[in-house]
């Protein structure tokens, strides 16, 4: 049993890395419908509501995040990223379970999990579904070309990226693999 469950998660992460596109930027006559300013969310630890126009001003890297997937050591590599950039770019991490339940636990479970094992103080929030018929309406704005001016690429594994800029209009998006010292990641963020 334990074989069959470690090919079938094998094969789902393959078949991810093969299925995703290169990363995606807004075309030059993109104009969002909504801002990404208008959104409120729930925090992983507390629960208090999280205003996003405090983000006004700063570079904003979104990542639909699991504790039980193949790319779950990139909490690190975010973490680093976002100890070292947090006066530009600010990192934000939303749970999900849409892609082989590899995110079950409880908000309270993840938020303990992420500090004991990656020791992670970028904001985390209240665990959302990322797509399909429930998906949380900030993902919605974030793959929906008629809600952010150009893109409709939902998340299509774990640890995919969204990348916002200072005025809040989407900019980028990419895949699962791409990581913080990526040079399309570094000259999408301006580093």
């Amino acid at each position: 049993m334990k074989i069959y469950l470690t090919a079938i998660m094998l094969i789902s992460v393959l078949s991810s890395c093969f299925n995703q596109n290169t990363s995606r930027q807004m075309p030059e006559n993109a104009t969002p419908s909504a801002s990404f300013y208008d959104f409120k969310m729930q925090a992983l630890e507390g629960g208090e509501m999280v205003d996003f126009q405090q983000f006004k001003g700063k570079k904003v890297v979104l990542l639909n995040v699991a504790s039980k997937c193949g790319y779950t050591p990139q909490y690190a590599d975010w973490e680093a990223f976002y100890k070292m950039h947090n006066d530009k770019v600010v990192v934000l991490g939303f749970p999900a379970n849409n892609f082989m339940r590899q995110e079950p636990g409880t908000d309270a479970e993840i938020a303990e999990f992420c500090e004991r094992n990656y020791g992670v103080t970028f904001p985390m929030f209240s665990k959302i579904s990322v797509k399909g018929s429930d998906q949380h309406p900030l993902y919605q704005w974030l793959s929906d070309k008629n809600k952010n001016g150009w893109n409709d690429k939902a998340p299509s594994w774990n640890f995919c990226k969204y990348v916002v800029d200072e005025e809040g209009k989407l900019t980028h998006f990419f895949p699962s693999g791409v990581k913080p010292n990526d040079a399309e990641f570094k000259q999408a963020i301006g580093l």
